[in-house]
């Protein structure tokens, strides 16, 4: 077996850096999204997902797949959801095992509200504590970083 190659400082400061950073800034803008709206982040990431489409639908498949997470997972979620009247679900019409999940009018309201804050708290914590280079710089890795993983799903 080959012999691990290790990290630097500079590479093991830029790693737990990271780490701490995205937990503790996770956290806290969850926190802010659940004080000023009472929404999740999953619940905010369906919404979302949901008004980035014309129809403000989407099959149940493809949302669990977006976000990364198993049809089950995500239907107990979407349960939970239409019990607060922020989504509904519908049959398929051309697949009869299938559902497609549909924005209401309290989720479009919801997501409204919401939007404004969540934007306000991104801002806050992460965003406005950059410089312009800085945001490319950051931009630019998270592209080099999603593409690297997108490939070795392939």
């Amino acid at each position: 077996m080959a012999e691990p190659r290790w990290l630097d400082d500079r590479q093991f400061r830029a790693w737990l850096g990271y780490r701490r950073m995205r937990l503790l800034l996770d956290a806290q803008i969850s926190r802010d999204l659940h004080r000023d709206s009472g929404l999740s982040d999953a619940d905010y990431d369906v919404l979302s997902a949901l008004t980035a489409r014309e129809d403000r639908r989407w099959r149940l498949q493809e949302l669990a797949d977006r976000m990364l997470w198993s049809k089950s997972r995500l239907s107990r979620h979407i349960s939970r959801m239409e019990e607060r009247g922020l989504v509904s679900r519908e049959e398929c019409a051309t697949d009869g095992r299938g559902a497609v999940i549909v924005l209401s009018e309290g989720g479009w309201r919801a997501i409204q509200e919401a939007a404004p804050l969540h934007v306000e708290s991104v801002r806050r914590h992460l965003i406005d504590l950059l410089t312009d280079e800085q945001l490319e710089a950051l931009g630019d890795i998270s592209d080099i970083v999603l593409s690297n993983l997108a490939s070795d799903d392939a």
